[in-house]
């Protein structure tokens, strides 16, 4: 098996599910007392997030691209952002580095794709969810891609750092998510999308009334078939 180099910490909370779940599903794969070959470079999110409310994103950029040089230097054999928010800065991280970058947006498409569906929604920070760096990357795949409206854009905003990043899961706020998410497929959306990494902490499948697509755990089987297909 291929090194896996994970930037975390954006926040640790969803790091943490990368690292349980790259080992879980390479026991599967391989059988026995497998785990993971990964290296791990965890940034203090503190600092990215107040640059990302700056928008100071290519210094958050150069933060991450060095967190990529140093993990390639530590033996990685590819690099995952474990985070979708910081993916507006993939291209000064996958230019930091030889090897590949597994884009996590790539991943997801790649996903709903395979269902046959091609209208879903989008649930993540509002970086995530009004800026283009990551709805376009779906859109050139063929999907149609649809927001929440502004009101409920803040909210799933808030809950995300005020709450999930911190380990507060509240069932007021999945309340909330599971009424954002109706809203979404009475528009038509066919699934959704959970483009923030944390909100797998809050929602799963029996939250919605359409398939969701959960992108940490999308992201983190694309790195375990990328490093076992790699090492064969």
């Amino acid at each position: 098996m291929k090194t896996i180099g994970l930037i975390g910490g954006m926040s640790w909370e969803s790091t943490s599910e990368y690292y349980r779940l790259l080992n879980e599903l390479t026991r599967d794969r391989l059988g026995g007392l497998h785990s993971a070959r990964c290296v791990l470079y965890s940034v203090d999110f503190a600092e990215i997030e107040q640059l990302q409310v700056q928008g100071r994103w290519a210094e958050a950029g150069d933060m991450l691209a060095a967190a990529a040089r140093s993990l390639e230097r530590a033996g990685a054999d590819m690099v995952l952002i474990c985070t979708n928010t910081m993916h507006k800065v993939a291209g000064q991280v996958e230019a930091a580095v030889t090897v590949p970058l597994l884009h996590l947006a790539d991943a997801t498409a790649d996903a709903v794709t395979a269902t046959g569906l091609r209208t879903v929604g989008l649930l993540g920070t509002a970086f995530t969810m009004e800026q283009d760096f990551y709805r376009a990357r779906l859109e050139k795949r063929g999907l149609d891609v649809l927001i929440p409206e502004a009101a409920d854009r803040a909210l799933v905003h808030q809950v995300i750092y005020e709450e999930l990043c911190l380990g507060v899961v509240q069932d007021t706020s999945r309340a909330e998510y599971q009424r954002v998410i109706r809203k979404l497929a009475e528009k038509g959306a066919q699934g959704v999308i959970l483009g923030c990494t944390e909100i797998e902490l809050l929602i799963g499948a029996q939250d919605s009334p359409v398939p969701v697509f959960p992108t940490t755990r999308l992201h983190v089987e694309a790195a375990v078939e990328a490093a076992l297909a790699a090492a064969t």
